[in-house]
This record gives structure tokens, C-alpha cells and sequence, in this order.
């Protein structure tokens, strides 16, 4: 039988217990609540220049695939960046922008994009979405196609044809080892580097504020007010607009808080600091950071130790603490390959983004390897 494959402008005509079917056990932001929000609180769609129209699958009725995609008119938000394609294709008079992006917007964390009902081949699957994808970009005259934060079960199906080319970046992801609790974690570390992070600790512990982890249905009114305040404050410090809107937090606390878990730091009742992060299944994902009183070690505190404590102690299997960011190395989030595939039509792009990808991978695996050797734990 073949897929009935179709291209959803809105993820709301999507039933959500069907979408969510799909979606697996650690991934929350593939969550239909998740893109939801996105959708009606403005985050996407309008003039944000990112335009939902998803892929699904259906055989006999039923979803048995999908896949979230977007429009895009231009290349903020991605964090796996093509900005030098997108400049290379301008200096040749090529239009790059339309492209099709699958991603979670402003959200680099790895997961499945191809979604699939557990009975199903996933190499059907795969092909049936990819080919609906490519309909898309046909349709619409898109310069590209592009598959973000794939896993690498995912980049080895889209890529084994000649179409879509493999991708590598880099990120540093935290994944537990069995450790008992996180002083077993750090009695790992080399000398130096156990110092540095019980000194860190300390400051932040001894600074006079409480520290606390909430789950999201646990936060109310003035804890979700203080982490949009934190939110906007962090972008407008690093010089970019944010992305995400007031009623985004608002609709993921009524929809999504269950996968929501937040450190924040309080003077008396008022919080000064905090993070807000994702859970689901083994996974922890850490996402936004923000402050309104600069503590030393707070960051440090509020963004990694907090949670890779709470790992442990839950014997979850892997934290992402987000994009960028080699100071993370040591505190024990190790380098990690991120995958992706593309696929560019225009045949002289093409050709210059293959080159362009053979010598990034290269420098990518250099990377790596230099990175290796600025590990905090102990050798061998």
C-alpha cells in the first residue's frame, strides 16, 4: 500500500494524540504542544520568516509519518548556519531564500525529525516524507532542503542516496556513565579540575541565595514572568532580538509545564537568576539562562552543575546544554557530532557546498580531536 502524503500548513489540523503517536520516548519539543505554541503564540508564522508546512504520512487513514518544516526567507534561529552558502549563492546571482528547513525552531537539541508509528519500516517512512519534502521545495521554487539535529540513524536514511549530502557540527553533551552521585562524577575529574568545579560550587552556594529546582507545574505567575524577563534580557545582551514571544511561555505553561524544569535562584521570594529546561524521558535539555544580578558562579551553577546533579540522581541518560559554548568541555559535557543533510538544486551550488562540506568535515574531526585533549577527566 502506498502513503497518502500531504503537506499541513498548520499543525492544528493535526489531531495531537495522533502527531504525538509518532514522536518517541525523549524528545519533547517534537511534541505537538510544543510546535503548537509556536504556531498560535506568533513565534513562527506571520512575518517571523518562518512559515510551518509540515509533512504527513498517512496509509490506510492513519498517520503513520511526519515531518516538521518550515519555510524559511532567511537563516536566523538554525544554529547548524549556512550562512556562507547563502553568501556564496548571492555573489553568483542565485536566489537562495525561499529554502525548506526540518528543525525544531530556535531550539538545537537533537532528536528525530522523521517521525514514524513504531510498526512502520523507517526506510518507507523516510522516503515517503523526504519525497513529500522535495515535493514541497519543487512547488515553491526553494533554492535547498535541509534536515537539522537529525540522529545519526536518521542522517544514514536521508543520505544514502546522492541527493541529500551528510553534515557534520559540533556541540558538548553531558552523558551519564553510571555515576553513583556527583561527587562519585567529579572524583573523575583530574585534580585541577575538580578544584575549579568545587570552588565554582561554593561561590555560587555561598552567595546568599536560594537555590531551587522546580518542576514546570510548580512555577507560578512570578517565576514564569521572571524567566521571560530572563529570556529577553539574554538576547538583548548578545545582541539579537528574541525570538520567542510573552504568549509562547504563556501557552507552554498550560499546555507543555510538564516537560518543563526550571533552576532558579531566589533573594527571598523574588528570583534574581534561573534557567529554563526540557525534560522527557532520559533526556534533559537545558535552554535559556538569564539573570538580573550578576553572582560569580551562578551561571555555572544555574545551568550545569544543578542539572547534571539532578541527571545523576535520576539516572537519566544525556544532558544538552544547548548551542556553542567550549567552556562547557570542562565541566564535563564532551564534544559531540551533531548530523544534518542537505540537498541544494541549483547543479553549480551544489557543487560548491559538496566541496564546502568535505573540508568542514575536516575541521570538524580536527576539532574534535584537539578537543579531546582539554577533557577534565582523569587519563585512561
Amino acid at each position: 500500500m502506498t502513503f497518502e502524503v500531504e503537506l499541513v500548513p498548520a499543525i492544528e489540523s493535526v489531531a495531537a494524540e495522533e502527531w504525538d503517536a509518532l514522536v518517541g520516548q525523549d524528545d519533547p519539543f517534537v511534541e505537538h504542544a510544543f510546535l503548537l505554541a509556536l504556531e498560535q503564540s506568533g513565534s513562527v508564522g506571520g512575518d517571523s520568516g518562518w512559515v510551518p508546512l509540515h509533512v504527513t504520512a498517512r496509509e490506510g487513514g492513519a498517520l503513520v509519518g511526519a515531518l516538521p518544516l518550515y519555510v524559511k526567507f532567511h537563516s536566523y534561529g538554525e544554529y547548524i548556519f549556512d550562512w556562507r552558502w547563502a553568501a556564496g549563492a548571492e555573489r553568483a546571482g542565485i536566489a537562495y531564500y525561499p529554502k525548506l528547513v526540518s528543525t525544531v525552531p530556535f531550539t538545537p537539541a537533537t532528536g528525530r525529525r522523521l517521525l514514524r508509528a513504531d510498526h512502520a519500516d523507517p526506510r518507507r517512512i523516510a522516503a515517503a516524507l523526504a519525497h513529500g519534502a522535495e515535493e514541497a521545495r519543487r512547488q515553491l521554487d526553494a533554492s535547498s532542503l535541509h534536515f537539522l539535529f537529525l540522529s545519526a540513524e536518521e542522517r544514514a536514511l536521508l543520505t544514502s542516496s546522492a541527493e541529500l549530502m551528510p553534515r557534520e557540527s559540533l556541540q558538548f553533551h553531558w552523558h551519564n556513565d553510571g555515576y553513583a552521585s556527583f561527587d562519585d562524577y567529579l572524583e573523575r575529574f583530574r585534580s585541577a579540575l575538580r578544584k575549579q568545579v568545587r570552588r565554582e560550587r561554593k561561590q555560587a552556594q555561598e552567595s546568599g541565595l536560594e537555590i531551587r529546582i522546580l518542576q514546570g507545574p510548580e512555577l507560578g505567575d512570578r517565576e514564569w514572568s521572571a524567566l521571560y524577563t530572563f529570556y529577553t534580557d539574554t538576547c538583548h545582551k548578545r545582541g539579537s532580538g528574541p525570538y520567542l514571544t510573552r504568549a509562547f511561555f504563556e501557552q507552554i505553561r498550560r499546555t507543555h509545564a510538564r516537560r518543563v524544569l526550571s533552576v532558579l535562584a531566589f533573594r527571598g521570594a523574588e528570583p534574581v537568576a534561573g534557567t529554563l529546561n526540557f525534560q522527557k524521558g532520559a533526556n534533559l535539555y537545558g535552554r535559556y539562562w538569564g539573570c538580573s544580578d550578576e553572582v560569580p558562579s551562578l551561571h555555572f551553577e544555574c545551568c550545569y552543575y544543578q542539572l547534571i546533579e539532578y541527571a545523576i540522581d535520576r539516572r537519566l541518560a544525556r544532558f544538552e546544554a544547548g548551542a556553542q559554548g567550549a567552556h562547557k568541555l570542562r565541566r564535563g559535557l564532551l564534544p559531540a557530532i551533531i548530523h544534518s543533510a542537505h540537498h541544494v538544486a541549483h547543479p553549480g551550488l551544489r557543487q560548491a557546498v559538496a566541496r564546502d562540506l568535505r573540508h568542514e568535515i575536516d575541521a570538524v574531526r580536527l576539532e574534535m580531536a584537539g578537543l579531546a585533549e582539554h577533557g577534565p577527566f582523569k587519563r585512561g
